[in-house]
């Protein structure tokens, strides 16, 4: 299935590609001109000519890691009853219309939370899903694949992170999609700098602002992604044709981040381009749901280990100790998760089902979303006896970490200080006290949005676990076997072990092997 590329840069990558954590140069590093221009111009210009040599070979591993999980999510998406329903409204999305075949990718991977998330924002959706969707219609050879997914995830990261201390964050931060789809499609495209600047001007010049009830009570949810990458497509039409955006739009008094911001930060669009990487930000998502719910699963399939299937006559109470973050995305669910038949946007949020399931069967995935498994009256008698506490610690080391605003409020300094106020009160600025910026780089990032489950049951015992960072997300053991991790998650998905086996030659396949690894990753 695999044909491979025989040149001196795969070569020297193919040497290192083993190298996950060394932090040095791409091996054929080049000398670039520095961008000018507004924080679009320069981004634009610098995403247009990146090229594989500019990337660290440890940052190309991580991007196809992210390709494979992404891949995972979208078939977990295609088995879904409501993935099939959009499956016969737009078609499958291993297609000839590369544009059609964006949309219906990045909404199969993103609705059942399994998709992989960065500082900042839940990238892959579009940042994988579009070049995915063009490299299969343009044949492109697996490098020039990752290259752009790394384009686009750069992108779309710096321009969610100027956006980050503002009323949209996670899922719900849908121009992501946007800035990620254009990156995704004009690097594929090898498209120049000005046709990037226009699109993105243009993309960004009617912003997606998602409803909360739509998002939490109906099927809309399924649109979080789909309406802003096929924006972005029209955007990356138009641009070619010619039209014009707004090359200040991000940074002007009547711009995006003027709307979207509670604490603008423009300089992080630009900041540190070719030396931060924020692709080293990634958290590859072994559970569906969140956020803030993988820790707690983790905790809970230990607690199995343990005590075997539970029944909830032996349960006197379950506490789930966890982060501002994770009780805050659970309160706004709770209100529509009521039993059998709570609607799947609030569900994939909420705490309680996911730690009780994972209690009762020692596992938590994507079935456990739909009938039979999800009308089982013994998990929500279970669910009922979990209960939400608040970590001190826990949310400490949360802004500590850098995902998923812990950098953005060290970015914004004393300027964070209302956002932090709004989103945890006096109790949450207090508690993150003085912060600054320290200059790091990404290469050691974390996101820390830990959990402790524990488990008192009426015959006295008790069983606790505790994790500060769940598997998968950005940490020393994700960066030390990522692969492994996503091959877990493909595997266990239906997906072959020749295509997970496989995704280490990724970077060497030619256009041809792309094709037939694409096809035998999401049609077999």
């Amino acid at each position: 299935m695999v044909e491979v590329l025989g040149t001196d840069l795969v070569q020297a990558l193919c040497e290192e590609w083993g190298i996950a954590a060394e932090a040095r140069p791409a091996p054929h590093a080049r000398r670039r001109p520095a961008p000018s221009g507004t924080p679009l111009q320069q981004l634009s210009q610098w995403a247009a000519t990146l090229h594989p040599d500019d990337i660290p070979c440890r940052v190309l591993k991580l991007a196809a890691s992210q390709v494979l999980s992404q891949i995972a999510s979208i078939r977990a998406g295609l088995e879904h009853p409501l993935g099939r329903m959009l499956i016969s409204a737009f078609g499958h999305p291993v297609q000839s219309d590369p544009k059609n075949a964006a949309g219906v990718l990045a909404a199969l991977g993103s609705w059942l939370n399994l998709d992989d998330t960065a500082y900042a924002g839940h990238l892959s959706n579009s940042t994988v899903a579009v070049p995915l969707a063009f490299a299969y219609a343009r044949r492109l050879d697996g490098l020039s694949l990752l290259t752009a997914v790394v384009a686009a995830n750069e992108c779309a990261a710096r321009l969610t992170a100027a956006a980050t201390l503002g009323p949209l964050r996670g899922q719900s931060a849908v121009h992501t999609h946007l800035a990620g789809a254009v990156a995704g499609r004009l690097h594929a495209e090898r498209a120049p700098a000005p046709v990037w600047e226009n699109a993105f001007g243009l993309a960004f010049a009617m912003p997606n602002w998602p409803l909360m009830r739509a998002f939490l009570a109906s099927d809309a949810r399924l649109f979080n992604t789909f309406t802003p990458v096929r924006t972005a497509m029209d955007a990356c039409d138009a641009a070619e044709a010619g039209l014009r955006g707004a090359p200040d739009l991000m940074e002007h008094q009547d711009g995006f981040l003027a709307r979207f911001a509670t604490v603008p930060l423009p300089d992080v669009i630009t900041e540190g381009l070719g030396r931060r990487w924020h692709t080293e930000t990634l958290s590859f998502k072994m559970h569906p749901g969140g956020p803030g719910i993988d820790a707690a699963v983790d905790c809970a399939t230990e607690i199995h280990q343990v005590l075997g299937p539970l029944h909830p006559d032996d349960v006197e109470e379950i506490v789930v100790e966890a982060s501002l973050y994770t009780l805050f995305a659970g309160k706004r669910a709770a209100t529509y998760v009521t039993g059998p038949g709570s609607p799947l946007g609030a569900l994939v949020l909420d705490v309680p089902y996911p730690v009780a399931t994972t209690l009762l069967t020692g596992t938590f995935a994507v079935e456990d979303f739909s009938s039979p498994r999800v009308d089982e009256r013994r998990r929500w008698q279970l669910a009922e006896r979990v209960r939400l506490e608040h970590d001190v610690d826990m949310t400490r080391e949360l802004f500590r970490s850098e995902a998923p605003f812990g950098e953005a409020v060290r970015e914004a300094g004393p300027l964070a200080m209302p956002w932090l106020r709004d989103f945890g009160g006096d109790e949450l600025v207090d508690l993150v006290g003085s912060v600054e910026m320290d200059g790091r780089d990404f290469s050691r990032s974390t996101k820390a949005t830990g959990a402790r489950v524990t488990v008192r049951l009426v015959d006295g015992r008790t069983v606790t676990r505790e994790r500060l960072i769940p598997v998968g997300a950005a940490g020393p053991d994700t960066r030390a076997r990522h692969s492994q991790l996503v091959r877990e998650k493909f595997l266990a998905v239906g997906g072959s072990h020749e295509v997970a086996e496989s995704v280490g030659r990724l970077h060497r396949m030619r256009a041809r092997g792309v094709r037939r690894w694409v096809e035998a990753a999401l049609m077999d």
